[in-house]
């Protein structure tokens, strides 16, 4: 049985489809299951139960401060040991994104994931394409941003969760492999001329501003979160591209471009508004 956590979440639930489409027996869990998923909370570690689960898909849990994230993931990595998990895949960073503000929760994991004695697999997860088009800002009737000219290698969730699902339904060929999953460079420029609209650069410290003036309903972890990822855009840190992706899912990947702008288009204010 192949346990999908975070399974109510974005990335979790799309590569549970992706999984269930492939006929793979797979299984959800989350703290909030709902369709047949069963109940999996990493903040309480006395309850997970991993018994009858031979590949762990462990997407992180990384809406937290790092040292919560961390444990979570070090509760349920030490459950699976217990449990007799034969594998794990977990879903981390992008090596190029090393210098963003939640990296280390990621490599701390990592860290854990190659000691807990399991069989393992890494995935080096780019930046979502969604989250590229959702950091757009609209003013004015045009799209702004802290990314300046700067380009992302973004990659559509689909084709992560499509990656995730194709290791963890035969994960032995993968044992040991980290893997770096990037896609498409794109600019806020592209968004905007595939929008129709034109596009404005802000400084960082702007940027910052508008995170902190309290309108936004932030977490206190997220303001510096999201300025490192507009700095790593802005200076050409996340824009490098690599095969890993295509090679796993047998194709080209999916347009970023396409996704983004229509993400960015989804939070377009109304005319009337």
């Amino acid at each position: 049985m192949i346990l999908v956590t975070g399974a109510s979440g974005n990335l979790g639930s799309t590569t549970l489809a992706a999984l269930h489409a492939r006929g793979a027996a797979a299984t959800g869990g989350s703290r909030t299951p709902r369709d047949g998923m069963r109940q999996l909370d990493f903040d309480d570690p006395a309850r997970i139960d991993l018994a009858d689960v031979s590949t762990l898909l462990l997407i992180s849990a990384g809406y937290a401060e790092d040292d919560q994230v961390v444990g979570r993931h070090a509760a349920v990595l030490d459950a699976a040991a217990r449990d007799g998990v034969r594998h794990v895949v977990y879903t981390s960073l992008t090596g190029a994104g090393d210098h963003l503000g939640f990296a280390l929760a990621h490599r701390a994991t990592e860290r854990l994931v190659r000691a807990c004695g399991l069989s393992w697999t890494i995935l080096r997860n780019g930046l979502y394409a969604e989250l590229f088009g959702g950091l757009l800002m609209w003013a004015g009737g045009g799209v702004e941003s802290a990314f300046g000219d700067g380009a992302l290698a973004a990659v559509t969730r689909a084709d992560l969760a499509e990656a995730a699902a194709i290791i963890a339904a035969d994960p032995a060929q993968h044992s040991g492999r980290i893997y770096d999953l990037t896609g498409t460079p794109i600019t806020a420029a592209h968004v905007a001329e595939r929008l129709g609209v034109p596009q404005r650069t802000i400084s960082l410290g702007e940027y910052r501003c508008r995170l902190l003036d309290g309108t936004l309903d932030l977490l206190p972890f997220q303001p510096p979160m999201l300025v490192s990822i507009a700095t790593g855009i802005r200076h050409g840190f996340l824009d490098g591209t690599g095969p890993d992706l295509a090679d796993i899912l047998g194709r080209p990947v999916r347009d970023p471009l396409a996704t983004a702008a229509a993400v960015a288009s989804a939070t377009r204010p109304s005319a009337a508004g």
